[in-house]
């Protein structure tokens, strides 16, 4: 190491005796500069953030635009860091879509926030990799605390909740997708221990074959994929009118199944979907899945930040009924992605089901303290928890919920403009962020409609489609949208509709 110490900073030629810049004159660079780097960098995300509504929602480059304005191999000698500065505006913003910008209202909200941004810069300093109690313990330590604070915020029961001094707790996911099939894996688990108990002789195959989930024809199409993943036939049960997946549908499918010599295992209630953001009705299917050893995975992904508020927590009446749950605060809690946070009342089946010790990863504080990489799939983890503990000091309880009624009151703002233009029809009831609407006309006006809206740019709106009823969806995503940013997207809208009307 001294040897290695000595020859930095010195110059060094290479074996055909040209000059080369010294060994490591980066890295002293980097340590040397940094801190103007990081400021510089601090002051282009604050003005891009606070300018954002001068930019073009939806880019309109091809694909393959980036390729041609970058060499087509890496620099030998290091860039300036003026260079790469210049190249995020002649290289970059041009291929970004603007999912912060006011007027961007597709798919859902993707969080943000400068307390999450802040933990983040931390978070990749310190740069650890959690998988273990002792490989950070306050990585591990924070993560069972905030998942306790925010359990509370949301009125969990206490059987989901570490401090309770029971068997539950919670954990950090990277996303809701990843949390829908740990929970199938540990259902899967439980399964075939309750199956052998009673019939020994029967193999893990042989179990495995027929095990059976449910889920609703709206959940949404991650749950599908943990199927696949998972090894798993998942039954798509057809909800009532209202498109909630009902308690008697769950029962008939499991009755039939184990008449049929199935194995019921798993169910995937929504709350919240992604087509509709309708509520599966929880109090109906949680007895259900009781009374027949079935594990009832909770999915909340974008509505389940809005139980931080007292008024909406009907709509997870229920939940004590449930296995595990999972919401995303990287959607709609202004905590940056990836940060999604499930809930189990008996971890101890992902622990026993993804239970591969190998020596290097053992400690003397085993069993003492979650060991995380046995609750997740990927063996490697941040220190996601910092962001939550920023956010939720620095804004407080009552600012975020402000942050949730002020997004479901500018929905409230533009369902009432759609309602006043007899043109136009709400086709789903409108309980959080979001929006479903279209012309009172065929799917393909409407397509016609979508495609020259984000055409224009302006604004930028995803579609759906229930019961072969084609419809838009405008969600409120962005923590800088006002009423008057509701005004100029409505105005997108009605100016469109004209266009496509008049041909």
């Amino acid at each position: 190491m001294d040897r290695l110490a000595a020859t930095m900073g010195q110059p060094r030629d290479d074996v055909r005796g040209e000059s080369r810049p010294p060994l490591f004159s980066q890295f002293e660079m980097e340590a040397n500069q940094f801190k103007d780097f990081a400021k510089e960098m601090i002051d282009y995300v604050s003005g891009y953030l606070e300018n954002i509504r001068d930019r073009r929602v939806l880019p309109t480059v091809e694909p393959g635009y980036l390729r041609p304005l970058i060499p087509d191999s890496a620099p030998v000698v290091p860039d300036k860091w003026e260079d790469v500065m210049a190249d995020i505006e002649r290289v970059i913003m041009p291929g970004v879509t603007h999912w912060h910008s006011p007027r961007f209202h597709a798919y859902f909200p993707t969080a943000n926030s400068y307390p999450a941004i802040v933990a983040d810069i931390l978070s990749g300093a310190i740069a650890c990799i959690g998988f273990t109690w002792i490989a950070s313990p306050a990585c591990t330590e924070l993560e069972v605390v905030m998942l306790d604070w925010l359990g509370k915020m949301i009125g969990l029961p206490d059987e989901f909740l570490a401090c309770s001094g029971g068997k539950g707790g919670g954990v950090i996911q990277g996303t809701a997708s990843e949390a829908t099939l740990v929970a199938l894996l540990g259902a899967k688990a439980r399964a075939i221990a309750d199956v052998k108990r009673e019939k020994p002789e029967m193999s893990d195959a042989d179990i495995v074959a027929k095990l059976v989930g449910y889920t609703s024809s709206q959940s949404h199409s991650s749950v599908e994929r943990a199927g696949l993943l998972g090894g798993i036939k998942l039954r798509s049960l057809q909800p009532d009118d209202n498109n909630r997946l009902r308690g008697e549908a769950l029962e008939l499918a499991i009755k039939e199944d184990r008449e049929a010599g199935l194995i019921p295992f798993y169910a995937v209630a929504t709350l919240g979907t992604t087509s509709s953001c309708t509520f599966d009705h929880l109090e109906e299917l949680g007895p259900v899945c009781n009374a027949n050893n079935v594990w009832l995975h909770v999915d909340a992904a974008y509505a389940g930040s809005a139980f931080i508020c007292p008024e909406f927590r009907y709509l997870m009446k229920g939940i004590e009924r449930a296995d595990s749950f999972n919401f995303n605060p990287h959607k709609w809690l202004l905590v940056n992605f990836d940060c999604s946070t499930m809930w189990l009342k008996d971890p101890s089946w992902l622990v026993n089901a993804f239970n591969v010790d190998p020596l290097y990863l053992k400690h003397e504080q085993q069993g003492a303290a979650p060991d995380y990489r046995h609750w997740q799939i990927p063996l490697g983890r941040r220190f996601r928890a910092l962001k939550l503990w920023f956010v939720l000091r620095l804004y407080g309880i009552e600012n975020l919920q402000a942050h949730i009624r002020k997004h479901i009151e500018l929905a409230h703002y533009f369902e009432s403009l759609v309602r006043s233009d007899e043109r136009f029809e709400i086709t789903e009831e409108v309980l959080m962020g979001l929006v479903c609407f279209r012309l009172k006309n065929s799917n393909e006006v409407n397509e016609a409609l979508l495609k020259r809206l984000n055409g224009r740019g302006v604004i930028h709106l995803v579609p759906s489609k229930i019961r072969d009823v084609y419809f838009l969806r405008l969600a409120i995503c962005s923590r800088f949208t006002e009423k008057e940013d509701i005004d100029i997207s409505w105005k997108e809208v009605k100016d469109t509709a004209d266009e496509i009307l008049k041909k």
